[in-house]
């Protein structure tokens, strides 16, 4: 069973060990062809503590670790130009 991977923006980092990534998802509308742009947050587990908001980072599914945490980090992929 292939491994879903997801690309998104941290939003929040204040939760030990835990992050929060904003991932979108864009696609035409079926009538009007304009491009929508549903978003979705993820909890996602930073066990080293190194992401900072507005990060891009690579997500991977994995079994559930919490209540709603169901996702971990696999990488950063940019860093964020902000100071935090």
């Amino acid at each position: 069973m292939p491994v879903k991977q997801q690309i998104g923006i941290v939003i929040s980092n204040k939760m030990k060990k835990t992050i929060v990534v904003k991932i979108e998802n864009r696609y035409p509308h079926p009538i009007y062809s304009k491009t929508l742009v549903k978003t979705k947050k993820y909890l996602a587990h930073d066990e080293l503590e190194e992401c900072n908001i507005g990060d891009q980072v690579l997500v991977e599914e994995c079994r559930p670790l919490s209540k709603r945490k169901r996702w971990k980090l696999i990488k950063i992929l940019s860093k964020s130009s902000l100071i935090s």
